[in-house]
């Protein structure tokens, strides 16, 4: 397998594997990865090809994931030096006022001490904010989010899923008052869902110096092409609460361009996965993209990826635009 890329998040120096591990969906939940050894086997796997970024957000599995990653590190016996890892708060695990869908000073300032705790960690190196909250002035978030970063709580802030006009006012804000200003911003992409990536943010990579963090590069899963044939058993569509992928991803019209990425994935001798997640990392724009799996074996499947970057000439990319755009 070819070597790890690294690319420096934004315009910050810290440098990103350009595929990293995320435990949205997988981790803590019975169906996928419920033990910490479980998710240490991920880990270790994703490590070994060279991975040194593990996404987690406070939301998935109401903070469980982050109990078990923590948990999985603390088996592993890792140095703090040798992983980047995130979280992110919004959407909070608590049902009062406050503490809930806000990014208010109150609920950042407890939400980030909660992660920590479930952690087991002094402090995390990225942190989300996992929404927009129209509700709290912008002001008052980037006040919180840069004390995070001054309290040694985190190391970098960025957002997600904000619009780039909520992205740049917060920049301003925090280049106004010599504040941290956020870095990163965590955008769904991936061949089928293009626009903000590639159109909204595309100022902001150049003025402000953007780094992405991507997720759902494979479009929870459409792109692998297990979906062509109906839903099978055990699929992501399957998992309770997850039933409004069910839609998406039997589309016929979304399958019909899935089936025809599937012939240019044929003829390079390649996985609809690993096309999908090397055109990804094609894009300059695009620090690290956010694999998810639920076993080792899916894991390094994944980082084949990496030997399917060199496959995607200008004529494929191209070809690959004609089905994705039209």
């Amino acid at each position: 397998m070819a070597e790890m890329e690294y690319r420096r998040l934004g315009r910050s120096g810290l440098k990103v594997s350009v595929f990293s591990f995320g435990s949205w969906v997988t981790f803590a939940n019975a169906s996928q990865i419920e033990t910490a050894h479980q998710a240490a086997e991920c880990l270790s796997a994703a490590k070994e090809a060279g991975v040194n970024f593990f996404d987690n957000a406070e939301a998935y599995s109401a903070g469980e994931s982050e109990r078990v990653m923590g948990a999985a590190f603390r088996e592993l016996g890792w140095k703090r030096y040798e992983y980047v890892v995130s979280t992110k708060l919004f959407w909070g695990i608590h049902d009062v006022p406050n503490m809930k869908n806000t990014l208010n000073r109150k609920y950042l300032s407890q939400a980030i001490d909660d992660s920590l705790e479930r952690f087991g960690l002094d402090f995390v190196d990225l942190v989300f904010c996992h929404r927009p909250d129209p509700k709290t002035p912008i002001e008052e978030t980037v006040w919180a989010m840069s004390d995070m970063i001054t309290q040694g709580k985190a190391l970098y802030w960025g957002t997600s899923e904000w619009s780039a006009d909520e992205i740049r006012a917060a920049y301003d804000i925090a280049d106004r008052h010599h504040l941290h200003k956020p870095l990163m911003e965590q955008p769904q992409y991936n061949i089928l869902w293009r626009d903000r990536v590639e159109k909204e943010y595309r100022r902001l990579y150049s003025d402000i110096g953007l780094g992405t963090t991507i997720w759902s590069p494979l479009s929870s899963g459409l792109l692998t092409g297990k979906y062509l044939n109906g839903v099978p058993e055990g699929s992501r569509a399957t998992l309770p609460g997850y039933e409004w992928l069910r839609g998406m991803l039997t589309d016929e019209a979304r399958n019909k361009k899935v089936a025809d990425l599937k012939v240019i994935a044929d003829e390079l001798d390649i996985s609809l996965t690993q096309l999908s997640l090397a055109w990804c990392a094609k894009n300059p724009n695009v620090s690290t993209v956010i694999t998810g799996a639920s076993s080792a074996d899916q894991v390094r499947e994944n980082m084949t990826a990496l030997d399917a970057m060199p496959l995607l000439t200008k004529d494929i990319m191209d070809r690959i635009d004609l089905i994705s755009l039209f």
